[in-house]
């Protein structure tokens, strides 16, 4: 169990994730100056909130989020920082202290889990194609509608383990973040890819529906 402090955002954060910040709240400022001090590297905790606005506290926050690195940041005046981050593991809050003056937790790295029947690694060829079909819709629609067509994943590029490769495809797929939520807090392998293979239909179906 690691005590971190947390930075509660908007936006659900994937592990492997580029992360820019502009960090102008006073009591996040502090936050930085902290992570920048801190002997075990410029580390935070990002979680999505569930109720409330980034500024101003009194959020309500979910308890499953990632490790954010601090690679690079500027001090841009009045305190102020822009923060380069990139987003390592998934952590899981087991308790929230007393923001002080920001948000603090008790969190544990939360490793993908042996759900039992691992069959993601055979399905994954075929999330790939599916993939490749959404692109080849959005591509389609964006010629449609005059706007500028979305870069394609490059297919075959994905490396690393299992997990970490659904993690990546997910930042490729349009969704919400309750949806991306639900890939994050996944077990493991085998229910993320379920959650994935359901965010590609659903994209899949939204982008049918305007090309109708």
């Amino acid at each position: 169990m690691t005590l971190l402090p947390m930075f509660p955002l908007g936006s659900t954060m994937l592990p492997g994730q580029q992360l820019p910040l502009h960090v102008f709240e006073p009591r996040y400022q502090e936050l930085v100056r902290d992570c920048l001090d801190a002997p075990d590297g410029p580390r935070f905790g990002v979680v999505l909130i569930a109720r409330g606005n980034e500024v101003g506290g009194g959020d309500v926050r979910h308890d499953v989020g990632t490790i954010a690195r601090i690679e690079s940041h500027a001090s841009i005046g009045d305190g102020r920082y822009e923060l380069f981050c990139r987003t390592e593991e998934r952590i899981k809050v087991s308790k929230w202290l007393p923001d002080n003056p920001y948000p603090i937790a008790e969190v544990d790295v939360w490793p993908d889990e042996n759900t039992g029947t691992q069959t993601a690694d055979f399905e994954f060829p075929s999330l790939i194609e599916r993939l490749e079909f959404l692109y080849g819709l959005l591509r389609r629609l964006a010629t449609e509608t005059g706007n500028v067509p979305p870069d394609v994943p490059v297919i075959g590029g994905f490396r690393g383990s299992l997990g970490t490769r659904l993690y990546e495809i997910a930042t490729y797929i349009p969704m919400g973040d309750a949806d991306r939520l639900q890939i994050l807090a996944a077990a493991g392998a085998d229910e993320r890819l379920r959650e994935v293979s359901e965010a590609i239909e659903n994209a899949i179906e939204m982008v049918q529906f305007r090309l109708m």
